[in-house]
């Protein structure tokens, strides 16, 4: 089994009481979870990195679980996002094994949700700043959930780490009027609208 150790887990929750105009009825909350862990295979080229993924899968559950608990409960979450930032030792790739851990790990703990888990990931230094894209989980075309949470941990990744995020939202952008699909209108059936 590979090992991706972890070092540290940071937490952070935001409260957006509004953004310049009138306050909205109910604040805009999001928030990020990101674990730092060793990459095993910073160094070094490995072929076959999908096996990998199944390692992780515990480590999504619980950071999932501990920013759904953060926000509150799954009750009222309707946007997600994903992203890695892999140290200088590693290549992109690694980055992408999160794809499977982080983002089925929110599908399966927020229930029906079918909108692909938007992602970035990125090679970068201790303290590397990664914009966090958010999409609406039920249906990709809700331009008011169209968003991005700025993560970053200090002292990582070092070059033999790399760091995971999570990111879940509680409604869109605060005073979003862009028109486009309404989440009054979200039919939920594709993952689209």
């Amino acid at each position: 089994m590979t090992d991706f150790r972890l070092r540290k887990t940071c937490l952070v929750v935001e409260t957006i009481a509004h953004d310049g105009g009138p306050p909205p009825a109910e604040p805009h909350r999001r928030g990020a979870i990101l674990v730092v862990v060793a990459n095993p295979f910073a160094g070094r080229f490995e072929l076959e990195l999908q096996p990998a993924m199944e390692a992780l899968k515990p480590l999504g559950l619980s950071m999932a679980e501990e920013l759904i608990a953060a926000l509150g409960g799954a009750a009222g979450i309707d946007a997600y996002g994903k992203g890695a930032i892999v140290g200088a030792a590693g290549e992109l790739e690694h980055g992408a094994l999160w794809h499977v851990p982080g983002g089925y790990a929110m599908r399966a703990l927020l229930g029906e949700t079918r909108a692909i888990v938007p992602s970035a990931k990125k090679v970068g230094p201790m303290g590397a700043t990664l914009d966090v894209p958010i999409g609406h989980a039920n249906a990709a075309y809700v331009r008011s959930h169209f968003d991005a949470m700025t993560v970053s941990v200090p002292d990582g990744p070092r070059p033999d780490e790399i760091v995971f995020a999570l990111v879940m939202a509680r409604g869109g952008r605060v005073h979003a009027r862009m028109g486009g699909l309404e989440v009054w209108q979200v039919k939920g059936e594709d993952g689209l609208r």
